[in-house]
């Protein structure tokens, strides 16, 4: 169990897959901004497929730590990490906290303890896509020390690494946090684009398409959160 900034108390673990309904209600929670904001586009609801994925983790390439209530007992918030290959030392990584809880400190404890995680697995660098368009943001990254990867003019976005410290998050990790979550962090792209391919090879269903799944470049995306 933790504590937050506001005395609220959260209990944070592994996502398995018997947490897809309360990542499917946590979801539905979130604004309609923020979900625009992490999907660059209309994403009404989680998919069967999308929930399969994102809760069906390994825990070496692919981790997920969910935040819930512990009054309510509500998922509030989710941190992930996905290995851009299964031996290498970096790995994507996205932080999500529904509004309501926002502004708290939970973005930041979930962080924390992914960090923990990956630096368990071997993790020694992180990734994260950002929007090209907020030029504080990128002038905060550049003066921490992150390094530009690539940049994709017609997506309007930025990617950039940052070390993972021995020990806690160190300025540089929470200050990329802070420009991440203003900036737009996206879902990790080895996330979007097996959720793409989910899609695309799914059977024919009679539910309704979700229109969100088609988000810019293909690919939907999800930004980090206001701590």
């Amino acid at each position: 169990m933790a504590r937050l900034r506001d005395w609220s108390e959260v209990s944070i673990r592994e996502l398995t897959p018997q947490d897809a309904p309360a990542l499917a209600e946590a979801f539905e929670r979130l604004s309609t901004e923020s979900r625009d904001l992490r999907f660059l586009g209309a994403k009404p609801r989680l998919s069967t497929h999308d929930l399969e994925y994102l809760t069906n983790i390994d825990g070496h390439v692919h981790e997920a730590l969910g935040a819930l209530d512990a009054a309510t007992g509500r998922g509030v918030g989710v941190a992930r990490f996905v290995r851009l290959d299964p031996q290498a030392p970096v790995a994507e990584v996205a932080v999500t906290v529904i509004d309501s809880w926002q502004r708290r400190g939970l973005a930041t404890l979930l962080l924390e303890r992914l960090s923990e995680r990956a630096r368990a697995e071997g993790i020694e660098r992180y990734t994260a896509l950002v929007s090209g368009d907020n030029r504080a943001v990128v002038g905060l990254l550049d003066s921490i020390g992150a390094r530009v990867l690539t940049a994709n003019a017609a997506a309007g976005t930025v990617e950039y690494e940052v070390e993972l410290p021995a020990v806690g998050l160190g300025h540089s990790l929470r200050a990329a946090l802070r420009a991440a979550a203003s900036g737009h962090m996206t879902l990790p792209r080895r996330v979007a684009d097996a959720l793409g391919s989910l899609l695309d090879h799914a059977a024919p269903s009679t539910e309704a398409p979700d229109s969100g799944e088609s988000a810019a470049a293909g690919r939907p995306r999800e930004p980090g959160t206001q701590d």
